[in-house]
């Protein structure tokens, strides 16, 4: 009974290193079990990353070209912004050089109608002054009124010319050149000797222009060819 008291300690110990000794080779059962299972896995996970990499690629391409699309898109808006902008650019500059020219012409010409009422008062001395006959203008001093008054009027007329010209208004006399119909009006056709058919040979009324227009044509005489030419 002693004895069998003294040996309980004994296998108790032996049972439980028994134990473990059972521990330790179930887990290491179960390690080499569950190695081959995670290794399979990855072997067969490894090969579907090709295949994300090419799904990748392949989304890839498309947005590029998608891209390459919307670039040429807005190439093309820009290119067609921009001819849009440039021919605004060049509408405005017209508009501006068109009113410059009519602010210009404004100022220049819009003294025209008023210049044009006073040449019919330029006429008038002209005409005054053309129908005094030259013997009496010879004796200053028998006829001493008459030529006070007559270079009286010839100052007027002299004046009123040069204040003219002032405002860009001149005169021109096509006496004894060739007739041109812009810048004469023909009162009259007459077959001249010696003179060249076609050419004004009177002036009744002298023309005048205002810079580069003409303000009233000049009323003129033209020899006519004794031919009908």
């Amino acid at each position: 009974m002693l004895r069998s008291i003294v040996n309980l300690p004994f296998a108790v110990a032996a049972k439980a290193a028994a134990h473990r000794q059972v521990s330790v080779a179930a887990c290491r059962l179960y390690t080499d079990k569950a190695k081959p299972e995670s290794e399979k896995q990855g072997e067969q996970e490894k090969p579907q990353e090709p295949a994300k990499d090419d799904a990748a690629k392949t989304i890839s391409a498309e947005e590029a070209e998608k891209l390459k699309k919307a670039i040429s898109d807005k190439d093309s808006k820009i290119s067609e912004l921009k001819d849009a902008y440039l021919r605004s650019l060049a509408d405005a500059e017209n508009i501006r050089n068109r009113a410059k020219t009519e602010i210009e012409n404004t100022k220049v010409y819009a003294i025209q109608k008023f210049a044009k009422d006073l040449l019919d008062t330029v006429d008038i001395l002209e005409l005054a002054l053309k129908h005094v006959p030259k013997d009496h203008l010879a004796d200053k001093v028998a006829n001493k009124s008459l030529v006070d008054l007559f270079e009286g009027v010839d100052m007027t007329k002299s004046s009123l010319l040069k204040t003219l010209e002032r405002h860009g208004v001149e005169t021109f006399d096509p006496l004894d050149k060739p007739y041109d119909a812009n810048t004469s009006h023909a009162l009259y056709q007459a077959p001249m000797p010696g003179k060249t058919p076609g050419h004004v040979f009177a002036v009744e009324k002298r023309g005048y222009i205002i810079k580069d227009r003409v303000l009233r044509p000049a009323q003129v005489g033209v020899v006519l060819d004794p031919n009908g030419n």
